[in-house]
């Protein structure tokens, strides 16, 4: 199943060990209730993943 989502407005931040240095970073918005849109820092234009939250979490947890 395929839903779209509107973006545009979402507010995007990047992880606090993100480096200065434009590298290899993902950002996601707090903007969704129950759902973590995902994209490339490097092409914030480009396409975004939308998680569920709760997957978010444990894919996180998961990392640490």
């Amino acid at each position: 199943m395929t839903h779209s989502l509107e973006l545009s407005s979402a507010r995007w931040r990047r992880s606090s060990y993100s480096n200065t240095n434009g590298g290899e970073c993902v950002e996601i918005s707090d903007d969704f209730p129950g759902l973590v849109p995902v994209r490339d820092s490097k092409n914030p234009a480009g396409p975004s993943l939308v998680v569920n939250a709760a997957a978010w979490g444990e894919f996180v947890s998961s990392l640490k």
